[in-house]
C-alpha cells in the first residue's frame, strides 16, 4: 500500500494522520513519523504496516500514561491498574478492550521509572506528608499506602516524613474543645475520633494529658 496523505491532526496535539490508498487511516505520533521516516507517496509493506501499527499503539499508551501521572502522582500499581482496567461497554453494549495488556503496562511502568516520573518511594513520602499535615496518624497513612498499592518496603522511611503525632493530636483537641474543660463523654468522643484518624491510644492519652485532662495508663 501507499501513503496518500500524511498530515498533523487538527484536534490532538502531536498526533499525525497517515492515510493509506485503501482509505484506512493510521493514527501515529511524531515519534513514528520520524523513526519510520514516513512521507506521502511512501510504499508500506505488510511487515512495515504491522510494525507501524505496533509502534503507534505503544506510543498511544505511553502518552496516556504520561497524561495520567501529570494530573496527579500515583504508585506503579495504580498506573498499571488504570492502564489495564476494562472500560465500560459502548452504548450499544459492545465490550471495549483495556488500553494495555498487563505485560505492556508493566513495560511502560518500567519506562516511566527509568525516566524518574514514577517513583514509589517518593510517592510514599508524599502520601505520608499529605495525610499527617491533614491531622491523621500513622495508621491512617499506612491504610492509604496499602490502598494505593505502595510496597511495604517503602512505608517505614515514608513515615519519617510525617509530622510528629503530637502535633496532629494537639491541633485536633484545640479545635475540638476550644479551651473548654470537657466532661468524660466529650473525652470519650474525642478519643474515638482520634482513633478513627489513625492515632494509637498512647498518642491519644498523652495528648489529652497535655490538654489538661487527667488520663490514666489504662
Amino acid at each position: 500500500m501507499t501513503i496518500v496523505k500524511l498530515e498533523p491532526s487538527k484536534h490532538v496535539a502531536e498526533r499525525w494522520l497517515c492515510w493509506l490508498e485503501d482509505g484506512s487511516c493510521i493514527r501515529v505520533t511524531e515519534n513514528e513519523v520520524v523513526s519510520f521516516a514516513l512521507y506521502s507517496g511512501m510504499e508500506v509493506s505488510d511487515e512495515l504496516y504491522d510494525r507501524l501499527i505496533e509502534a503507534a499503539g505503544r506510543s498511544t499508551v505511553r502518552a496516556k500514561a504520561l497524561d495520567y501521572i501529570s494530573h496527579r502522582p500515583m504508585s506503579r500499581k495504580e498506573l498499571v491498574d488504570k492502564l489495564t482496567a476494562k472500560p465500560p461497554r459502548t452504548r450499544d453494549g459492545r465490550e471495549r478492550q483495556p488500553l494495555a495488556a498487563p505485560e505492556q503496562a508493566a513495560e511502560i511502568a518500567d519506562w516511566l521509572e527509568d525516566l524518574g516520573y514514577l517513583n514509589d518511594a517518593e510517592y510514599a513520602k508524599t502520601i505520608a506528608r499529605h495525610y499527617s499535615a491533614k491531622g491523621y496518624g500513622d495508621r491512617k497513612v499506612k491504610d492509604e499506602l496499602f490502598r494505593r498499592g505502595v510496597p511495604q518496603q517503602y512505608w517505614q522511611e515514608a513515615l519519617l516524613e510525617a509530622q510528629p503525632p503530637e502535633d496532629g493530636v494537639d491541633e485536633f483537641l484545640r479545635k475540638r474543645f476550644r479551651g473548654q474543660a470537657p466532661d468524660q463523654k466529650e473525652l470519650k468522643r474525642a478519643s474515638d475520633a482520634l482513633a478513627r484518624r489513625g492515632y494509637n491510644w498512647s498518642e491519644i492519652r498523652e495528648g489529652l494529658n497535655r490538654y489538661g485532662a487527667d488520663i490514666g495508663e489504662e
